[in-house]
């Protein structure tokens, strides 16, 4: 092993360059195209608007002690690295591991979904039809390209991505507000508990906390934040803000463009065009081509930010030894985690290739199972690490405030575990295919858990975060 490959990652991230990178992995337009027509007409109707505002209390409360933690872990390797200060080293080596397979079955859902909705605008401006993993491919290339480098850059390519689609999608809403609404007026559903618990308030609540996959990967850029003391707080509860903001403010005008009882019967008779068709009616076929464009801008972008999250667990785990040590080098002058960010493309286009080998449709198979698989995943990390917190400051006392260290944690906590339950008891609906298929996923979730406890008597290195306690400013 070369002892003098330089083992660090550098950069000068500010709260709002975090906040970028970690709002474009929720990818918001796609969101809005994708999972709120879901949402509508699967949950709880007119008011799903609503269940975003719920699903971001209960994750407020959880990044109450994520943050309060967050000062006590030196180590960006997030979820992993609380877990493990929290339960223990062999539990944080298993959260590793689900974190790694969570976070790769994030981006192949999404190389999926812009293989083929790249194609669908190709062949819109009538260029050739082509194979949808070609598309993913070409994808991977310019990810891979842009992950090899200095996070600065891939920190300024997602800004300007994520200004154009969330734009688009403020100017429909603005428009909708302006022009009171469709024939029904502007929906007042949301505003009603009767309407919110209406229809399946748990698939609602599925496909809600689903959207927020992303926001939480804050900490994972510690090691290139300036000041990560402050710097990481308060870029996990803008971006946290910011997301669920957007989410309810854009689905209310999706559905009061409509109206409450056909905007329930658009989503199910046509969810995958029902945003675009929308943004036609009230911005003309200009502003439906320009967010055709910037949905599948919206999709590279989720691609680059998650990139640089799996690339940056790699490092960590390359570091602890959980994986091979040239994992854990960092380039002498990008200061990027250059390995593992090789590796990460690699992994993807070696499995990319395997579905369309294997045939698989790029949106009703490898979209839905791998974002299905991600959700189940970020749910279960977010459940060990609310669980860890609590620990953590039961066991150390570091931090007194009963409300940061004990009650936030333990509300956010049995909020997530009714999430979880959730999400578990609907789950075949979520990856659109049998309890068969639900259970192998479930399976392979489980395993890489598993995976990490039994190699954590096989890993002889350093602990995954630093055993001292980083006492409270």
């Amino acid at each position: 092993m070369d002892t003098s490959a330089p083992r660090s990652l550098s950069g000068s991230l500010g709260a709002g360059s975090i906040v970028f990178m970690v709002v474009a992995a929720a990818a918001p337009l796609t969101v809005v195209a994708g999972s709120v027509p879901l949402g509508v007409a699967l949950g709880n109707g007119a008011a799903f608007p609503a269940t975003f505002v719920l699903c971001c209390a209960v994750l407020l409360l959880f990044a109450v002690g994520f943050c309060a933690m967050s000062r006590h872990v030196p180590n960006a390797g997030a979820f992993y690295s609380y877990v493990q200060r929290g339960l223990g080293r062999a539990p944080g080596l298993g959260t590793a591991f689900l974190a790694l397979v969570t976070y790769t079955a994030v981006q192949l859902a999404v190389y999926g979904y812009l293989g083929a909705t790249l194609d669908g605008l190709v062949q819109h401006y009538g260029g050739p039809a082509l194979p949808w993993w070609l598309y993913a491919l070409a994808a991977a290339a310019v990810v891979g390209v842009l992950g090899y480098r200095h996070i600065e850059l891939s920190s300024r390519v997602l800004g300007v991505l994520l200004l154009c689609e969330v734009g688009i999608v403020l100017v429909f809403d603005a428009v909708v507000a302006a022009k009171g609404g469709g024939d029904a007026g502007l929906s007042t559903a949301l505003l009603q508990p009767a309407q919110i618990g209406s229809g399946s308030l748990g698939i609602a609540i599925m496909f809600a906390v689903a959207s927020f996959i992303g926001f939480e990967a804050t900490a994972v850029f510690r090691d290139e934040a300036r000041d990560p003391g402050r710097t990481i707080p308060r870029a996990t509860y803008a971006a946290l803000l910011l997301i669920a903001g957007f989410y309810a403010l854009s689905s209310w005008a999706v559905v009061s463009a409509w109206g409450d009882a056909a905007a329930v019967e658009r989503a199910a008779a046509d969810p995958g065009n029902m945003l675009i068709a929308t943004i036609g009616d009230h911005l003309g076929a200009v502003g439906a081509d320009v967010a055709q464009v910037l949905l599948v801008t919206s999709l590279f972008a989720a691609l680059l930010a998650f990139h640089n999250v799996v690339a940056r667990y790699a490092f960590s785990l390359g570091n602890a030894g959980a994986l091979p040590s040239v994992c854990g080098r960092s380039h002498e002058r990008h200061g990027s985690p250059h390995v593992a960010s090789l590796a990460q493309s690699g992994s993807a286009v070696l499995l990319t290739v395997l579905f369309a080998a294997l045939g698989m449709d790029p949106v009703t198979q490898v979209f839905a199972w791998m974002a299905g698989t991600a959700t189940l995943g970020v749910l279960a990390l977010m459940t060990l690490t609310c669980l860890a917190v609590v620990v953590f400051f039961r066991r150390t006392r570091v931090d007194q405030r009963a409300w940061h260290t004990l009650v936030a944690p333990v509300l956010g906590l049995a909020g997530l575990g009714t999430c979880l339950a959730l999400t578990i008891l609907n789950f075949p609906t979520l990856i659109g295919g049998s309890a068969g298929l639900a259970a192998v996923i479930g399976a392979v979730l489980a395993g890489s858990f598993v995976f990490g406890l039994a190699l954590c008597a096989v890993v002889r290195k350093a602990p995954l975060a630093p055993e001292t306690v980083v006492e409270t400013a």
